[in-house]
Protein backbone atom coordinates (compact mmCIF):
# COMPACT_ATOMS: atom_id res chain seq x y z
CA UNK A 1 0.00 0.00 0.00
CA UNK A 2 1.66 3.49 -0.83
CA UNK A 3 3.03 5.77 1.98
CA UNK A 4 1.74 8.73 0.05
CA UNK A 5 -1.84 6.75 -1.34
CA UNK A 6 -5.69 7.33 -0.68
CA UNK A 7 -5.99 3.74 0.83
CA UNK A 8 -3.48 4.43 3.01
CA UNK A 9 -4.81 7.55 4.33
CA UNK A 10 -8.28 6.28 4.84
CA UNK A 11 -6.74 3.07 6.40
CA UNK A 12 -5.26 5.26 9.37
CA UNK A 13 -8.34 6.78 9.86
CA UNK A 14 -10.01 3.67 10.23
CA UNK A 15 -7.12 2.62 12.77
CA UNK A 16 -7.19 5.44 14.76
CA UNK A 17 -11.54 6.05 15.05
CA UNK A 18 -11.38 1.91 15.81
CA UNK A 19 -8.74 2.27 18.65
CA UNK A 20 -10.72 5.13 19.96
CA UNK A 21 -13.91 2.59 20.16
CA UNK A 22 -11.83 -0.02 21.03
CA UNK A 23 -10.90 2.06 24.44
CA UNK A 24 -14.44 3.26 25.00
CA UNK A 25 -15.88 -0.13 25.15
CA UNK A 26 -13.34 -1.66 27.60
CA UNK A 27 -14.27 1.69 29.47
CA UNK A 28 -17.77 0.59 29.55
CA UNK A 29 -17.20 -2.60 30.59
CA UNK A 30 -15.04 -1.64 33.72
CA UNK A 31 -18.43 0.95 34.65
CA UNK A 32 -20.74 -2.33 34.02
CA UNK A 33 -18.58 -4.44 36.46
CA UNK A 34 -18.46 -1.53 38.76
CA UNK A 35 -22.81 -1.02 39.34
CA UNK A 36 -25.43 -3.31 39.89
CA UNK A 37 -26.61 -5.34 43.24
CA UNK A 38 -24.28 -7.40 45.12
CA UNK A 39 -25.99 -10.49 43.90
CA UNK A 40 -25.58 -10.12 40.48
CA UNK A 41 -21.87 -8.84 41.06
CA UNK A 42 -20.69 -12.81 41.43
CA UNK A 43 -22.47 -13.33 38.37
CA UNK A 44 -21.37 -11.22 36.57
CA UNK A 45 -17.83 -11.84 36.90
CA UNK A 46 -18.35 -15.49 36.39
CA UNK A 47 -19.67 -14.39 32.99
CA UNK A 48 -16.44 -11.70 32.38
CA UNK A 49 -14.03 -14.53 33.35
CA UNK A 50 -15.99 -17.38 31.33
CA UNK A 51 -15.77 -14.83 28.09
CA UNK A 52 -12.02 -14.62 28.79
CA UNK A 53 -12.33 -11.03 30.07
CA UNK A 54 -9.90 -11.05 32.56
CA UNK A 55 -9.78 -9.25 35.59
CA UNK A 56 -6.85 -7.64 37.82
CA UNK A 57 -3.42 -7.30 36.38
CA UNK A 58 -4.68 -8.70 33.11
CA UNK A 59 -7.43 -6.43 32.46
CA UNK A 60 -4.92 -3.51 33.58
CA UNK A 61 -2.43 -4.37 30.44
CA UNK A 62 -5.27 -4.32 28.27
CA UNK A 63 -5.75 -0.49 28.97
CA UNK A 64 -2.71 0.01 28.87
CA UNK A 65 -2.11 -1.72 25.56
CA UNK A 66 -5.13 -0.23 24.43
CA UNK A 67 -4.17 3.73 25.17
CA UNK A 68 -0.88 3.09 23.49
CA UNK A 69 -2.83 1.87 19.88
CA UNK A 70 -4.99 5.00 20.44
CA UNK A 71 -1.83 6.84 20.33
CA UNK A 72 0.16 4.74 18.15
CA UNK A 73 -2.71 5.47 15.25
CA UNK A 74 -3.03 8.85 16.21
CA UNK A 75 0.56 9.84 15.65
CA UNK A 76 0.85 7.74 12.07
CA UNK A 77 -2.32 9.60 11.15
CA UNK A 78 -0.71 12.87 11.93
CA UNK A 79 2.04 11.81 9.95
CA UNK A 80 0.55 10.84 7.39
CA UNK A 81 -1.50 14.21 6.91
CA UNK A 82 1.64 16.15 7.37
CA UNK A 83 3.19 13.80 4.69
CA UNK A 84 0.20 14.19 2.25
CA UNK A 85 0.73 18.31 2.84
CA UNK A 86 4.22 18.45 2.19
CA UNK A 87 5.09 15.60 0.26
CA UNK A 88 8.62 14.78 2.55
CA UNK A 89 8.66 11.17 1.44
CA UNK A 90 6.92 9.51 -1.56
CA UNK A 91 7.57 6.03 -0.63
CA UNK A 92 8.49 3.68 2.01
CA UNK A 93 11.92 3.45 0.80
CA UNK A 94 12.45 6.94 1.31
CA UNK A 95 10.70 7.23 4.73
CA UNK A 96 12.53 3.91 6.00
CA UNK A 97 15.65 4.93 4.28
CA UNK A 98 15.76 2.14 2.32
CA UNK A 99 15.73 3.17 -1.19
CA UNK A 100 19.05 3.90 -3.15
CA UNK A 101 18.41 5.09 -6.47
CA UNK A 102 22.15 4.84 -7.82
CA UNK A 103 22.63 1.85 -9.94
CA UNK A 104 26.22 2.29 -10.81
CA UNK A 105 28.88 5.44 -10.57
CA UNK A 106 30.58 5.79 -13.64
CA UNK A 107 32.98 8.40 -14.84
CA UNK A 108 31.32 10.76 -16.65
CA UNK A 109 32.10 11.73 -20.00
CA UNK A 110 33.34 15.11 -20.70
CA UNK A 111 30.68 17.94 -20.67
CA UNK A 112 29.86 20.48 -23.42
CA UNK A 113 27.03 21.75 -22.70
CA UNK A 114 23.34 21.23 -23.61
CA UNK A 115 24.21 22.60 -27.43
CA UNK A 116 27.49 20.28 -27.26
CA UNK A 117 25.30 17.18 -26.70
CA UNK A 118 22.67 18.09 -29.21
CA UNK A 119 26.06 18.80 -31.54
CA UNK A 120 27.40 15.42 -30.75
CA UNK A 121 24.30 13.34 -31.30
CA UNK A 122 23.67 14.41 -34.40
CA UNK A 123 27.51 14.40 -35.28
CA UNK A 124 28.04 10.47 -35.00
CA UNK A 125 26.00 8.31 -33.28
CA UNK A 126 29.09 6.81 -30.57
CA UNK A 127 29.85 10.27 -29.56
CA UNK A 128 29.94 11.20 -26.22
CA UNK A 129 26.26 12.34 -25.65
CA UNK A 130 23.99 9.61 -24.51
CA UNK A 131 22.03 7.66 -27.06
CA UNK A 132 17.93 8.58 -27.77
CA UNK A 133 15.85 7.47 -24.86
CA UNK A 134 12.16 6.82 -25.67
CA UNK A 135 10.38 6.92 -22.36
CA UNK A 136 7.43 5.32 -21.26
CA UNK A 137 4.98 7.52 -19.15
CA UNK A 138 2.57 6.55 -16.74
CA UNK A 139 -0.33 8.26 -14.57
CA UNK A 140 1.87 9.57 -10.92
CA UNK A 141 2.27 7.02 -8.56
CA UNK A 142 1.11 10.05 -5.50
CA UNK A 143 -2.51 10.65 -5.49
CA UNK A 144 -1.83 14.18 -4.72
CA UNK A 145 -0.38 15.03 -8.37
CA UNK A 146 -2.87 16.34 -10.84
CA UNK A 147 -3.54 13.55 -13.65
CA UNK A 148 -2.28 15.40 -16.14
CA UNK A 149 1.07 15.29 -15.04
CA UNK A 150 2.96 12.44 -16.83
CA UNK A 151 5.67 10.08 -14.80
CA UNK A 152 8.69 8.19 -16.35
CA UNK A 153 11.03 5.81 -14.50
CA UNK A 154 14.51 7.08 -16.14
CA UNK A 155 17.86 4.76 -16.51
CA UNK A 156 20.29 7.51 -16.35
CA UNK A 157 23.29 6.46 -18.80
CA UNK A 158 25.53 9.34 -17.99
CA UNK A 159 25.20 9.24 -14.36
CA UNK A 160 24.16 5.41 -12.94
CA UNK A 161 20.96 7.34 -11.77
CA UNK A 162 17.63 5.39 -11.67
CA UNK A 163 14.68 7.38 -10.23
CA UNK A 164 11.28 8.85 -11.50
CA UNK A 165 10.94 12.07 -13.79
CA UNK A 166 7.23 14.10 -13.58
CA UNK A 167 6.42 16.08 -16.75
CA UNK A 168 3.50 18.93 -17.39
CA UNK A 169 3.14 20.37 -20.54
CA UNK A 170 1.37 23.71 -20.98
CA UNK A 171 -1.48 24.43 -21.97
CA UNK A 172 -0.43 25.59 -25.32
CA UNK A 173 1.41 22.71 -25.96
CA UNK A 174 -1.40 20.39 -27.97
CA UNK A 175 -2.69 23.71 -29.33
CA UNK A 176 -2.39 22.58 -33.14
CA UNK A 177 -1.25 26.54 -33.71
CA UNK A 178 1.97 25.45 -31.73
CA UNK A 179 2.41 22.44 -33.24
CA UNK A 180 6.07 23.51 -35.00
CA UNK A 181 7.08 25.46 -31.62
CA UNK A 182 10.01 24.24 -29.12
CA UNK A 183 9.11 24.99 -25.75
CA UNK A 184 11.03 26.63 -23.01
CA UNK A 185 11.93 23.99 -19.61
CA UNK A 186 11.95 24.29 -15.92
CA UNK A 187 13.36 21.84 -13.53
CA UNK A 188 11.54 21.92 -10.13
CA UNK A 189 13.88 20.86 -7.16
CA UNK A 190 12.38 19.74 -4.03
CA UNK A 191 14.03 20.31 -0.47
CA UNK A 192 15.90 17.25 1.89
CA UNK A 193 13.78 15.34 2.69
CA UNK A 194 11.11 15.81 -0.43
CA UNK A 195 9.22 13.87 -3.05
CA UNK A 196 9.79 14.74 -6.67
CA UNK A 197 5.69 15.28 -6.51
CA UNK A 198 5.87 18.30 -4.21
CA UNK A 199 5.75 20.94 -6.50
CA UNK A 200 2.66 19.39 -7.81
CA UNK A 201 0.00 18.71 -5.54
CA UNK A 202 -2.81 21.21 -4.42
CA UNK A 203 -1.70 21.26 -0.36
CA UNK A 204 2.36 21.30 -1.61
CA UNK A 205 3.36 24.04 -4.13
CA UNK A 206 0.60 23.83 -6.39
CA UNK A 207 2.38 24.62 -9.85
CA UNK A 208 0.51 23.67 -12.01
CA UNK A 209 -3.11 24.44 -11.23
CA UNK A 210 -1.14 28.18 -10.26
CA UNK A 211 0.51 29.01 -13.31
CA UNK A 212 -1.44 26.98 -16.20
CA UNK A 213 -4.47 29.08 -16.27
CA UNK A 214 -1.53 32.55 -16.40
CA UNK A 215 0.11 30.35 -19.53
CA UNK A 216 -2.64 30.29 -21.42
CA UNK A 217 -3.32 33.52 -20.78
CA UNK A 218 -0.13 34.80 -22.12
CA UNK A 219 1.17 36.23 -18.77
CA UNK A 220 3.67 33.76 -17.85
CA UNK A 221 5.67 31.94 -20.53
CA UNK A 222 4.30 28.41 -20.98
CA UNK A 223 7.43 26.25 -19.45
CA UNK A 224 7.75 21.79 -19.98
CA UNK A 225 7.78 21.78 -15.54
CA UNK A 226 10.12 18.66 -14.74
CA UNK A 227 10.40 17.44 -11.71
CA UNK A 228 13.18 14.94 -11.19
CA UNK A 229 13.67 12.68 -8.47
CA UNK A 230 16.19 14.45 -6.19
CA UNK A 231 16.49 12.25 -3.18
CA UNK A 232 18.99 9.08 -4.39
CA UNK A 233 20.90 7.49 -1.50
CA UNK A 234 19.79 5.55 1.59
CA UNK A 235 20.34 5.84 5.18
CA UNK A 236 19.53 9.47 4.79
CA UNK A 237 22.71 10.99 3.00
CA UNK A 238 21.78 13.94 0.73
CA UNK A 239 24.19 14.06 -2.20
CA UNK A 240 24.03 18.11 -2.72
CA UNK A 241 23.23 17.79 -5.77
CA UNK A 242 26.44 16.86 -7.10
CA UNK A 243 28.99 14.63 -8.29
CA UNK A 244 30.83 12.79 -6.04
CA UNK A 245 33.18 10.23 -7.15
CA UNK A 246 32.41 6.52 -6.25
CA UNK A 247 29.13 7.41 -3.93
CA UNK A 248 26.89 9.37 -6.44
CA UNK A 249 26.28 11.52 -9.65
CA UNK A 250 23.71 13.37 -8.66
CA UNK A 251 24.89 16.35 -10.41
CA UNK A 252 25.22 14.37 -14.34
CA UNK A 253 21.62 13.48 -13.46
CA UNK A 254 20.13 16.54 -13.25
CA UNK A 255 21.65 18.21 -15.47
CA UNK A 256 22.70 15.53 -18.08
CA UNK A 257 20.41 12.66 -18.01
CA UNK A 258 16.91 14.39 -17.35
CA UNK A 259 17.25 17.10 -19.78
CA UNK A 260 18.42 14.79 -22.10
CA UNK A 261 15.58 12.65 -22.04
CA UNK A 262 13.22 15.95 -22.10
CA UNK A 263 14.99 16.76 -25.14
CA UNK A 264 14.10 13.35 -26.59
CA UNK A 265 10.67 13.09 -26.01
CA UNK A 266 9.27 16.28 -26.20
CA UNK A 267 9.27 19.33 -28.15
CA UNK A 268 11.58 21.31 -25.95
CA UNK A 269 14.33 23.96 -26.14
CA UNK A 270 17.65 22.59 -26.91
CA UNK A 271 19.82 25.69 -26.16
CA UNK A 272 20.80 27.33 -22.70
CA UNK A 273 19.03 30.26 -23.32
CA UNK A 274 15.43 27.94 -23.04
CA UNK A 275 15.88 26.12 -19.51
CA UNK A 276 15.98 27.08 -15.70
CA UNK A 277 15.75 25.75 -12.77
CA UNK A 278 13.85 26.41 -9.38
CA UNK A 279 13.84 25.25 -6.14
CA UNK A 280 13.29 25.25 -2.29
CA UNK A 281 15.68 25.25 0.60
CA UNK A 282 18.09 22.16 -0.41
CA UNK A 283 16.67 22.44 -4.09
CA UNK A 284 17.02 25.91 -4.00
CA UNK A 285 20.58 25.63 -2.98
CA UNK A 286 20.99 23.01 -5.52
CA UNK A 287 19.24 25.38 -8.21
CA UNK A 288 21.84 28.67 -7.82
CA UNK A 289 24.73 25.98 -8.02
CA UNK A 290 23.77 24.09 -10.82
CA UNK A 291 22.97 27.28 -12.74
CA UNK A 292 26.11 29.34 -12.02
CA UNK A 293 27.90 26.38 -12.25
CA UNK A 294 26.51 24.96 -15.79
CA UNK A 295 25.64 28.88 -17.59
CA UNK A 296 25.84 26.61 -20.91
CA UNK A 297 23.02 24.52 -19.83
CA UNK A 298 20.37 27.24 -18.12
CA UNK A 299 19.57 30.58 -18.12
CA UNK A 300 18.36 31.43 -14.66
CA UNK A 301 17.03 29.94 -11.69
CA UNK A 302 14.66 30.29 -8.66
CA UNK A 303 15.66 29.64 -5.19
CA UNK A 304 13.42 30.11 -2.60
CA UNK A 305 14.82 29.67 0.72
CA UNK A 306 18.37 28.15 -0.56
CA UNK A 307 21.18 28.48 1.34
CA UNK A 308 25.10 28.69 0.06
CA UNK A 309 27.27 26.50 2.96
CA UNK A 310 26.28 22.81 2.40
CA UNK A 311 26.74 22.83 5.70
CA UNK A 312 23.35 24.12 6.25
CA UNK A 313 22.03 21.12 5.46
CA UNK A 314 23.26 18.53 8.16
CA UNK A 315 22.73 15.29 5.73
CA UNK A 316 24.98 16.60 3.07
CA UNK A 317 27.95 14.58 2.08
CA UNK A 318 29.37 17.69 0.60
CA UNK A 319 29.28 19.54 3.50
CA UNK A 320 30.76 16.90 5.34
CA UNK A 321 33.77 16.97 2.84
CA UNK A 322 35.90 20.16 3.21
CA UNK A 323 36.61 20.43 -0.47
CA UNK A 324 33.89 19.68 -1.84
CA UNK A 325 32.01 22.23 0.60
CA UNK A 326 34.17 25.08 -0.46
CA UNK A 327 33.58 24.00 -4.21
CA UNK A 328 30.26 23.71 -4.22
CA UNK A 329 29.54 26.81 -2.20
CA UNK A 330 27.19 28.83 -4.78
CA UNK A 331 28.70 32.35 -3.53
CA UNK A 332 32.54 30.62 -4.13
CA UNK A 333 31.75 29.72 -7.30
CA UNK A 334 30.36 33.21 -8.53
CA UNK A 335 33.25 34.76 -7.05
CA UNK A 336 36.19 32.54 -8.61
CA UNK A 337 34.48 32.40 -12.16
CA UNK A 338 36.94 33.67 -14.67
CA UNK A 339 33.69 35.20 -16.63
CA UNK A 340 31.02 36.53 -14.76
CA UNK A 341 28.03 33.89 -16.29
CA UNK A 342 25.10 35.06 -18.40
CA UNK A 343 22.40 33.97 -15.90
CA UNK A 344 19.99 35.55 -14.23
CA UNK A 345 18.77 34.32 -10.17
CA UNK A 346 15.53 35.02 -8.42
CA UNK A 347 16.69 34.50 -4.32
CA UNK A 348 14.20 34.53 -1.92
CA UNK A 349 14.57 34.18 1.59
CA UNK A 350 13.87 35.42 5.54
CA UNK A 351 15.99 36.81 7.98
CA UNK A 352 18.64 35.13 10.04
CA UNK A 353 18.86 31.24 8.52
CA UNK A 354 15.85 31.34 5.88
CA UNK A 355 18.34 32.66 3.41
CA UNK A 356 17.93 36.43 2.84
CA UNK A 357 21.79 37.00 4.35
CA UNK A 358 22.84 34.72 1.94
CA UNK A 359 21.19 35.65 -1.09
CA UNK A 360 22.09 39.32 -0.91
CA UNK A 361 25.42 37.73 -0.32
CA UNK A 362 25.08 36.56 -3.99
CA UNK A 363 23.63 39.95 -4.88
CA UNK A 364 26.56 41.86 -3.66
CA UNK A 365 28.90 39.37 -5.34
CA UNK A 366 27.23 39.21 -8.67
CA UNK A 367 28.82 41.16 -11.86
CA UNK A 368 27.43 42.35 -15.67
CA UNK A 369 25.92 39.93 -17.15
CA UNK A 370 24.65 37.96 -14.21
CA UNK A 371 21.38 39.97 -12.79
CA UNK A 372 20.24 38.65 -8.86
CA UNK A 373 17.06 39.85 -8.11
CA UNK A 374 16.49 39.11 -4.37
CA UNK A 375 13.09 39.23 -2.65
CA UNK A 376 12.62 39.16 1.51
CA UNK A 377 9.48 36.89 2.83
CA UNK A 378 8.00 36.59 6.20
CA UNK A 379 6.65 33.48 7.68
CA UNK A 380 9.30 30.46 8.03
CA UNK A 381 10.89 27.91 6.39
CA UNK A 382 7.25 26.41 5.36
CA UNK A 383 5.37 24.96 1.72
CA UNK A 384 3.10 27.60 2.75
CA UNK A 385 5.47 30.39 2.15
CA UNK A 386 7.06 28.70 -0.73
CA UNK A 387 3.90 28.20 -2.86
CA UNK A 388 2.98 31.86 -2.43
CA UNK A 389 5.90 32.94 -4.37
CA UNK A 390 5.54 30.65 -7.21
CA UNK A 391 3.54 33.24 -9.62
CA UNK A 392 5.91 36.45 -9.00
CA UNK A 393 8.48 34.05 -9.74
CA UNK A 394 7.60 32.85 -12.43
CA UNK A 395 6.60 36.25 -13.48
CA UNK A 396 9.94 37.09 -13.25
CA UNK A 397 11.22 34.07 -14.81
CA UNK A 398 8.83 35.05 -18.03
CA UNK A 399 10.82 38.04 -18.41
CA UNK A 400 14.21 36.25 -18.69
CA UNK A 401 12.92 33.24 -20.58
CA UNK A 402 10.62 34.56 -23.59
CA UNK A 403 7.97 32.49 -25.15
CA UNK A 404 8.07 29.17 -27.48
CA UNK A 405 9.77 29.58 -30.79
Amino acid sequence: MALTGTPFFILTIVLFVGSIALAMVQWLSRGNGAGGNAGAAPRAAGRRKRSGGGTGPVRTVGFFATILFSQATAIALVFVMVNNDNQLYGSWGDLLGTSNHVRSVPVPPKDNGLAGDQAAAAASPGASAPAKVLAKFKEPDSDAVPRDVKQTDLNGKLSGVEGEVLVWTPPQYDDPAYKDKSFPVVELLVGYPGSSSAWYGKSGMNVTNQLGPLMKSGQVTPFILVSPRFNLLPNNQDSGCADIPGKVNAETWLTRDVPQMVLDNFRAQDTASGWAVAGYSAGGHCATRLVIGHPDRYRAAISMSGYNNPQNEADSLVGKDPQLNQADNPLNMLTRATTPPNIGLWLSGGQGADGLPDAQALKQAAKAPTAVTVTETAGGHLTSVWSQQVVPAFKWLSGIIPAPK
